[in-house]
């Protein structure tokens, strides 16, 4: 089983240097102005309301309750009842929530000074074309791939910055939290009964290098800092196990219940996107890029569920439409007949797909605190 560490096992780096702009050189440390801008890039899991703005044709029940009752009262397009990881990042820079981009094209007046959120739930690292060629683009939720969300950056940019000089000033204080993102190409293609094989060998690397073009992209433009995210363990998510359930006990893991195959193939692609993101750091070593380990700062909650306070346990979500994990895809989350638990903090799972505010939250800890933040270039912690 391939491990979720790179190759070169990088060691971690306490995220709140990133955070407040502190960068270790050798023996000594560059100090830079802490930063006062964050733009985020992605899906369902960091979409602030791209997704409802857009209609949510395809998952209408987000723009209901009880989405967003944990937090904010009410639904804002968030996949969750509360605070995504995005939203935590935000209170550590100390700058508001970010407003979903789409906002822009409704009439509502947004001040993107302080960064912008393009994320859509649904997207997809790869172009629509892609899915197309292979006969499932009816599975797609939005057709606003990574490559329409740079592109909403760029319609943006000129607005934030003009000169050389400029851009430069800021960009130097603005940090870039690019996904997670491809999670949703290999779900619409296990979904669709697509192989393992060909998820490891013509998926992966296509997702891996539409991530690391994005990056590339965003360099060209003159980012200068960035927070690259590796996938969650999909063999623990409600939805995975409700709908690719096995027979052979021997597919669970004994440890905490959750596919093996699957959290196995996560591992896969955490492994080929480090190893893009160590060649992108030596194709532009001025560039600071961090690899967010989403995997490990998730994978502790299913191992160990009451130790992290979640105390109904990992798997079942909190608001669903029953079954055996509380989750039945023709009765969604917010739809007639759902039902939703009295205290979503003691849930890791939310809607079937998407984790709780709670589980947001301790990922988010495990990152800005340093445990599960690696820095792509090798560099101690303190050295």
């Amino acid at each position: 089983m391939a491990s979720s560490s790179s190759p070169s096992s990088p060691p971690s780096l306490n995220l709140i240097l990133l955070l407040l702009g502190l960068f270790f050189n050798g023996s000594h440390c560059d100090k830079v102005l802490p930063y006062t801008s964050l733009f985020s890039f992605g899906d369902s899991l960091a979409d602030t309301g791209n997704f409802l703005l857009s209609g949510a044709h395809a998952f209408p029940s987000i723009g209901l309750s009880p989405y967003g009752e944990t937090y904010f009262a009410h639904p804002t397009g968030r996949c969750s009842d509360g605070r995504l990881i995005v939203d935590f990042f935000a209170e550590a820079i100390g700058i508001p929530y970010l407003a979903p981009y789409l906002s822009r094209s409704h009439g509502i007046q947004e001040d993107f000074t302080n960064g912008s959120n393009f994320a859509v739930a649904g997207a997809t690292a790869l172009d629509p074309s892609f899915f197309q060629n292979k006969g499932l683009d009816h599975s797609l939720w939005t057709n606003s791939s990574l490559n329409v969300q740079l592109g909403w950056f760029e319609e943006l940019k000129p607005s934030l910055c003009s000169t050389s000089l400029e851009c430069e000033a800021y960009f130097n204080k603005s940090l870039f939290l690019l996904g997670e993102i491809g999670g949703n190409d290999y779900n619409y293609a296990f979904f669709n009964h697509v192989s393992m094989e060909e998820l490891r060998t013509a998926y992966v690397p296509s997702v891996v290098d539409a991530i690391k073009s994005a990056a590339k992209r965003l360099i060209g433009l003159g980012v200068m800092n960035f927070v690259v995210p590796g996938n969650l363990p999909i063999g623990c998510s409600t939805i995975y196990l409700t709908l690719l359930s096995s027979p052979d006990k021997m597919d669970y893991d004994s440890r905490n219940g959750c596919l093996k195959t699957l959290n196995g193939f996560a591992e896969y692609h955490n492994t080929v996107l480090q190893r893009a993101l160590e060649q992108l750091r030596e194709e532009h070593p001025r560039v600071k890029i961090v690899y967010a380990d989403y995997y490990q700062a998730a994978i502790r909650f299913f191992h160990s569920p009451q130790s992290f306070g979640f105390g109904n346990g990992s798997l079942s979500a909190c608001c669903g439409g029953g079954g055996p994990y509380n989750f039945n895809p023709s009765v969604w989350c917010g739809q007639p007949g759902a039902m939703v638990c009295k205290d979503p903090s003691k849930h890791v799972n939310w809607d079937g797909i998407h984790p709780t505010e709670a589980a947001y939250r301790l990922i988010a800890d495990g990152l800005i605190n340093g445990l599960y933040a690696i820095r792509i270039d090798g560099i101690e912690q303190g050295k």
